[in-house]
């Protein structure tokens, strides 16, 4: 086996198949040296560009990631590289940084599945304020983990589908259990919600990942 294909069955076991080609030219082109790690809390890849001691590109990724999310975190961390490449020194997410991975994202749209390309385009327009978007973007990759079930990521949205109202219907956060919301209107892609502790009301975005409350 020759180095090239031992690189890209690496590659073949962590990206959609119809992306490995694509990766490994990227990385053979630009001389990356590239490592999967094991999960890290604190951040899904990582890019280092050369300096004195280290004149080499570096992206690190997590290998637990599936094929979709590893591909999209791939050109998070090539936008990096993209940018170091064409300017001075910037903020590491700023306009320059979005302008690349905008790009990047548009023309590798392609490689992700259909039901997620176009809203791929959209998030592009306005990376920056389109967080909303991204959770959507992120909840659909995850549909393609190995261990996906659907009853453990149920949504705000997929909670309501198909209720003409939402009288009695309880739900907690994820990232926040300690609230007990009620659900009252849909708002464009989020929902209004009532504590029912305070009587206060917040929005929800539509796509957060809940736990409901059964009566």
């Amino acid at each position: 086996m020759t180095t090239e294909e031992k690189y890209r069955r690496i590659l073949f076991n962590h990206l959609p198949a119809q992306a490995v080609g694509v990766v490994y030219d990227y990385l053979n082109l630009h001389r990356v040296h590239f490592h999967i790690t094991r999960e890290r809390t604190s951040k899904l890849g990582d890019y280092r560009w050369p300096q004195r001691g280290h004149d080499y590109h570096e992206i690190s990724i997590n290998g637990d990631l599936n094929p979709y999310l590893f591909l999209m975190v791939f050109l998070h961390e090539a936008a990096h590289l993209e940018t170091h490449l064409k300017y001075d020194a910037v903020a590491p997410h700023g306009h320059e940084w979005q302008g690349e991975y905008a790009r990047l994202l548009v023309t590798h749209a392609v490689l992700f599945p259909s039901e997620v390309q176009p809203l791929l385009q959209r998030y592009t327009r306005r990376i920056p304020l389109n967080r909303s978007l991204l959770r959507q973007i992120e909840e659909l990759l995850h549909h393609y983990d190995p261990d996906y079930r659907p009853e453990e990521h149920l949504t705000l949205d997929r909670l309501m589908a198909g209720k003409d109202n939402s009288d009695g219907i309880r739900f907690r956060l994820k990232s926040k259990p300690d609230i007990l919301f009620a659900p009252l209107e849909r708002r464009r892609t989020r929902w209004l919600c009532r504590d029912l502790a305070s009587g206060r009301q917040y929005t929800v975005a539509a796509s957060a990942e809940i736990i409901k409350i059964d009566n």
